[in-house]
C-alpha cells in the first residue's frame, strides 16, 4: 500500500492516537510504499491477547526499528477467499465441509466480503466477492467432488484475485485472507509450489490451510502428501497465518471458529520503511511486544522491497 505525501506529513506531525477505533478504515493513494502487517498475539495458554495499543509494539526491519503509521484492532472489514477442495477424494467429506464453511460465513459482519472457490482439475469461482450472505451460502452448496487436485493453481489464482480485489476497492485497508480446506496432494497443477510461495511473499494476505488426512490407509505418509503438507504449513508461517490439521471431520466447526476468532483478533499495523533503497531484495520483519517475552507473535516474515524501474 502507498501513502500520498500529504497524508504522510499529517501523520508524522499529528498527535499520536494509535489505539482509538476508526469508524471507517482509511483509504490511501499510491505515492509512498507502506508495509502492512496483520499480527496475531496469543498468551502461553493460547488465548488471544487484546487491549494492546501502538506504543506496545516494536517492529524491526532487518534489525532496524520502524515507526508505526497505522494501527487498527478489531475494526477492519474482511475480504476472505474460502477455498474448498472438490477433488474425488472429498466425496464422503463434502457435506461436513459444506456445513462447516456455512458456519464460518455466519460469523461475518456487515461490510465483510467473501469469494467461494472450488478446485479439482480446474479452479472454479462459484461466487465472486460479495457481502451477500445468501449468495455465499448458495455457492457453498454447489461444491461437489470429482477429478484430481489442482492445489497450486487454486492458491495462485486466489492470491491474484485478492490482489485484484484490493485494487478495485482503491487500496482500502481490510484484512485479506485465504482459508483453504484440502485432503490431499497436488496432482494436476500447471503452477509450481515455488511460484505459489514467491507470489504469497509479495502479498499482505494471511493463509489458513486446513489439512484433512486422506481416508486411505498410509496415504498420509506418501511423499506427495508430505510435500503438500510442507507447502501449506510453510505458506501459513510465511504469511502470518496458521495451519490446522484436525483429527476428524467433527473438528471442522471448531477449526473454522478458531480462524474466525483470529481474524477478529488481529492487530493491523503499518509503517513506511526507513530503508530508501529500491533494490527488490528480501527484507525480514520481526514484531515484538517489549517486556512480554511470554507472548506468541505471528506475522508475515518479510517482504520484497520495491524494485527500481529498469
Amino acid at each position: 500500500m502507498r501513502f500520498p505525501a500529504a497524508v504522510l506529513l499529517v501523520l508524522a506531525f499529528a498527535p499520536v492516537t494509535l489505539a482509538q477505533p476508526r469508524v471507517k478504515p482509511p483509504v490511501f493513494g499510491a505515492e509512498i510504499e507502506v508495509v502492512n502487517l496483520n499480527v496475531s498475539i496469543t498468551d502461553p495458554e493460547g488465548a488471544y491477547v487484546t487491549g494492546l495499543n501502538g506504543r506496545d509494539f516494536a517492529v524491526y526491519e532487518d534489525g532496524v526499528r520502524q515507526e508505526l503509521m497505522i494501527f487498527e484492532h478489531e475494526t477492519l472489514p474482511l475480504s476472505v477467499v474460502l477455498q474448498i477442495d472438490g477433488s474425488a477424494s472429498m466425496a464422503e467429506k463434502m457435506k461436513d465441509a459444506q456445513s462447516a464453511a456455512r458456519q464460518f460465513l455466519k460469523t461475518f459482519k456487515p461490510g465483510d466480503m467473501a469469494q467461494i472457490v472450488q478446485f479439482s482439475d480446474r479452479v472454479t469461482v462459484l461466487q465472486p466477492f460479495t457481502s451477500d450472505m445468501a449468495a455465499l451460502d448458495e455457492a457453498v452448496g454447489k461444491t461437489e467432488a470429482s477429478g484430481p487436485t489442482s492445489l497450486h493453481n487454486a492458491l495462485y489464482v486466489s492470491l491474484k484475485d485478492l490482489a485484484s480485489e484490493k485494487r478495485k476497492t482503491g487500496g482500502e485497508l481490510r484484512r485479506r485472507a485465504i482459508v483453504l480446506l484440502s485432503d490431499g496432494e497436488d496432482t494436476s497443477s500447471l503452477v509450481s509450489d515455488t511460484q505459489v510461495m514467491e507470489l504469497a511473499k509479495k502479498t499482505e494476505i494471511n493463509i489458513y490451510p486446513i489439512m484433512l488426512r486422506p481416508n486411505r490407509s498410509g496415504a498420509g505418509n506418501r511423499p506427495a502428501f508430505s510435500q503438500a503438507e510442507y507447502l501449506l504449513t510453510t505458506l501459513a508461517r510465511d504469511t502470518g497465518g496458521r495451519p490446522f490439521t484436525p483429527n476428524s471431520l467433527s473438528e471442522l466447526d471448531k477449526v473454522y471458529a478458531k480462524i474466525a476468532e483470529e481474524l477478529r483478533s488481529l492487530y493491523s499495523i503499518g509503517y513506511v520503511s526507513s530503508n530508501p533503497r529500491r533494490d527488490g531484495k528480501w527484507r525480514r520483519i520481526v514484531v515484538r511486544v517489549p517486556g512480554r517475552d511470554d507472548l506468541n507473535i505471528r506475522n508475515k516474515l518479510g517482504y520484497y522491497a520495491p524494485q527500481k524501474p529498469k
